[in-house]
């Protein structure tokens, strides 16, 4: 088995483990409100997942291959080193229960590996800003747009009964939760695709002005669904229940929310975090009904989850970049 074959199989296992990490964000409003079971729910947010390779065009995976660190300076033996990094943290925070990104575990694994290779220079800045400033954009526009969304649709069915008002929505959640998987399948995958594409080139397998393989799209896509299937329920319940209590109007509202924001990040190729996303509109919806109605301490210790992942990641990185320089 040659080096590249190894790269490939930690990007599945990245791209598996960032699906079972990451499905909480995709069932956990439909799951709460018991919409669907838990298998109902996971196997369609996996359907949803693969198939997103059909809707959006691959911006994000280039934006991950040649967006973060300079292309002269990555090797296979920094993308080893970031691919672990990014494994080793998805684990961690999977065994803590916290919904951090995995996204940005694999740009903090990519940064420290490449500074530990080439030094800070190799770092490209204004690619690296764009995806640190979302941190804070993502989740507050799913804020704003779950608070606003949940907002309208309380006027909207002020005189409808609650049985009426739960029974509609309890459909149309079949249809945010949906839209809600696809966006995490279109953007979340893509950037594995991202990274076996420039490990392609690196080997001489490709050049940049080929398209990506599609067995690269397929693997990783099946890879996230599969993963899917099997589903963090740990961090379900995080994302689910602890953060506010929603009714399936309130879980159509924020999928909805974070679904729009999720289209609009994948169409202009910047990689986002669908933790980030999912969280600041279930917060916007929980917030609706008063400050006392969403739980801060529990999202206290996720936002100090997502401020360090990607320094974290980066320190494992760069500490796994020696490894790699010696056993290749």
């Amino acid at each position: 088995m040659t080096f590249l074959h190894i790269i490939v199989a930690l990007v599945i296992i990245f791209d598996f483990i960032n699906g079972f990490h990451d499905s909480a964000n995709s069932i956990a409003c439909v799951v709460s409100t018991k919409v669907l079971s838990p298998l109902a729910a996971v196997s369609m947010a996996a359907f949803f997942n693969f198939i997103a390779f059909v809707v959006f065009p691959l911006r994000v995976a280039t934006t991950m291959g040649t967006g973060v660190v300079e292309p002269d300076v990555i090797n296979l033996n920094t993308i080893g080193a970031a691919l672990v990094a990014a494994i080793t943290w998805n684990l961690i925070t999977w065994w803590l229960g916290l919904p951090s990104s995995s996204s940005h575990t694999l740009v903090g694994g990519l940064i420290g590996a490449a500074v530990a290779s080439s030094g800070w220079g190799s770092v490209i800045t204004g690619g690296v800003l764009k995806i640190v400033a979302f941190i804070f954009v993502a989740p507050i526009l799913g804020f704003i747009l779950g608070h606003l969304l949940s907002s309208l649709v309380t006027w909207i069915f002020r005189r409808t009964p609650p049985f009426t008002i739960d029974k509609i929505f309890r459909r149309l959640q079949l249809f945010s939760a949906s839209t809600f998987s696809l966006g995490h399948g279109g953007n979340d995958a893509q950037k594995s695709m991202g990274i076996i594409w420039v490990a392609l080139i690196l080997s001489g397998l490709s050049t940049k002005d080929d398209k990506i393989p599609l067995w690269v799209v397929l693997s990783c896509q099946a890879a996230i669904a599969f993963g899917t299937l099997f589903g963090g329920w740990r961090i379900v319940k995080t994302m689910g229940q602890r953060i506010t209590k929603i009714k399936p109007f309130e879980g159509f509202c924020a999928e909805l929310s974070g679904s729009l924001t999720l289209f609009g990040a994948t169409h202009w190729g910047i990689p986002v975090s669908t933790t980030h996303t999912i969280t600041g509109a279930i917060m916007g919806v929980g917030a609706r009904k008063g400050a006392s109605s969403v739980k801060w301490g529990v999202t206290r210790k996720i936002f100090i989850a997502w401020l360090i992942t990607i320094p974290v990641s980066a320190i494992i990185g760069a500490i796994m970049y020696p490894f790699f320089n010696w056993v290749n």
